[in-house]
């Protein structure tokens, strides 16, 4: 499976969960949804892998394109210096090198954009994929925190401005950061 298959069985997951009464949150199974989280983190790298993968053969078809450019020109310039004693065949040499020194260039270019075309689309798809995984991955943390919150606000009454107001108890800024994805307090405030 691919990593966008597994995102998509995590938001079935999600969706599926039996509903708590006279509320939006959810019941998940943890352990489902952290093993579909794990095997999403295993194939990300093989996702890179690929990318690589292909960064490394653009870079191939390149090198193939230099040499083959190199020998045409070996060629052009042997086939040259056979016909110099003749000023007709030797300029005729010339011109045909010139011509299949210029055809070279120009294909190198041609193959060396269609290369870069096709990596920047590869990239591209792969950069939307790694989006879409974050947005859903956020989704569902987002999901998470909210389900906790509301699980820890009374029932039936809407939270108050003095439940929480941006204010610790001992009246500093509330710092999100001093707390982990549970909601607890890890001490480094």
């Amino acid at each position: 499976m691919d990593v966008q298959e597994r995102l998509d069985e995590l938001a079935v997951l999600i969706e599926d969960a039996k509903a708590m009464p006279l509320s939006a949150s959810c019941i998940v199974n943890r352990s489902q949804v952290l093993d579909l989280i794990e095997e999403i983190r295993q194939l990300l790298p093989e996702s890179v892998m690929r990318a690589d993968e292909l960064l490394a053969d653009r870079e191939a078809v390149v090198q193939d394109g230099r040499r083959e450019a190199d020998r045409i020109l070996e060629r052009a310039r042997g086939e040259a210096d056979r016909m110099v004693d003749e000023h007709e065949v030797y300029l005729a040499a010339v011109a045909e090198a010139q011509a299949l020194t210029h055809a070279t260039v120009q294909e190198t270019a041609r193959m060396r954009k269609e290369t870069d075309d096709y990596i920047d689309a590869k990239l591209a798809t792969f950069e939307i994929t790694l989006h879409k995984t974050l947005q859903t991955v956020d989704r569902g943390r987002e999901r998470l925190r909210s389900q906790m919150y509301q699980e820890l606000a009374p029932v039936g009454e809407a939270p108050s401005q003095d439940v929480f107001d941006g204010q610790s108890m001992d009246d500093e800024p509330f710092d999100a950061q001093a707390y982990d994805d549970r909601g607890y307090d890890d001490g480094r405030r």
